[in-house]
């Protein structure tokens, strides 16, 4: 049964109700449910103030505008997050497959969104944050509105503060901190064969001299060491790809997963979305692999996936969850009854 609901039809209050309700289309096939508790009392962070030039933190703004309006003809506010954010992937494919796209300053850290070009980890950013933006607030959407969805997903507590280390570089805590957050449900865990993970993570203060912020700045390599110290800490169970299979069944479209590594020294060595389909839980994601063109693409199924190579060890999901409608939804119902010129 698909669950849909029209924001315009409900309104302010509709909204208010909705917010704390996670809304899930269950397609036909078997897909099996795993209860995702909800914090409540969730609260949404302003955006940061700018503090690089938006011709450096923002690329692919055409890209940005069709999505955006497709989505407004289709009407993919209606939709649940799941659905909402496999439409704007699907949008996504084909996309080139670029690395360190958000290594933008030597100095200064800020928000980065680029849709011409990206990586696994920001594509599956960015098709989150669209899909989060258009539920969020009321249109015309801007660049700085898609940044703030990306910020909210990407820095610790949601905010950035100019420093690279408010950014969270390792999956594990970008789970970690949006599931304390009331954003996310990292349902590993209960998901069937699931077992807990325990590395020891070095890979940025090992690498180093990979990142453009840790080679400007030295200094930050000791406090990043800290970070990752916590990071090995934390509790982390993946699903090892001898029992994916029977896993499959309980991931729905738009849940993240992150692909585990057989490495000591990380957890995680890819990531991308899931989409259900022909009874699958299919893995899309941006890839560097040749023979794949380099771009976003609808690979196979998971399981398939996962066996394909031998560094695989398993998987993570974490599914993401819609944020609290803002408040401007109030002013947007107030100008629409008034007659008055709408409002971002």
């Amino acid at each position: 049964m698909t669950v849909k609901f029209g924001i315009m039809g409900l309104g302010w209050m509709g909204l208010a109700c909705l917010a704390g309700a996670e809304v899930t289309s269950v397609p036909s096939g078997g897909l099996r449910r795993v209860p995702v508790a909800v914090a409540s009392g969730r609260t949404v962070p302003p955006p940061s103030a700018a503090r690089l030039p938006m011709k450096t933190v923002f690329k692919g703004e055409a890209k940005f505008r069709a999505i955006v309006a497709k989505g407004e003809r289709e009407n993919w506010r209606a939709l649940p997050l799941s659905q909402r954010t496999v439409r704007v992937a699907r949008e996504l494919v084909g996309t080139k497959y670029v690395n360190y796209t958000l290594e933008v300053h030597d100095r200064t850290e800020s928000p980065v969104v680029n849709l011409n070009e990206m990586d696994c980890w920001t594509f599956y950013e960015n098709s989150l944050a669209i899909a989060r933006m258009l539920y969020y607030k009321p249109g015309p959407y801007q660049p700085a509105d898609l940044l703030h969805m990306v910020e909210l997903e990407r820095y610790r507590n949601g905010v950035c503060t100019g420093n690279y280390l408010s950014r969270m570089h390792h999956l594990e805590e970008v789970f970690h901190d949006n599931q304390r957050r009331g954003f996310a449900s990292n349902i590993t865990s209960r998901l069937p064969g699931a077992v807990r993970l325990r590395r020891e993570i070095r890979e940025m203060t090992v690498q180093w001299k990979s990142y453009r912020y840790l080679r400007s700045n030295p200094a930050l390599i000791e406090p990043m060491g800290r970070i990752e110290r916590q990071v090995s800490r934390l509790p982390v169970y993946h699903v090892p790809k001898a029992r994916a299979k029977a896993a499959e069944a309980y991931l729905q479209d738009g849940d993240i997963c992150a692909i585990t590594s057989n490495s000591t020294n990380g957890y995680t060595s890819h990531v991308g979305l899931i989409m259900r389909l022909r009874g699958r839980a299919y893995f899309v994601h941006a890839t560097s692999d040749r023979d794949k063109g380099r771009i976003v693409v609808i690979d196979r199924p998971l399981t398939d996936y996962l066996n394909g190579g031998a560094s695989h060890a398993g998987f993570i999901i974490c599914r993401p969850l819609d944020l609290p409608p803002s408040p401007l939804w109030q002013k947007h119902v107030a100008e629409r009854k008034s007659g008055t010129k709408k409002g971002s």
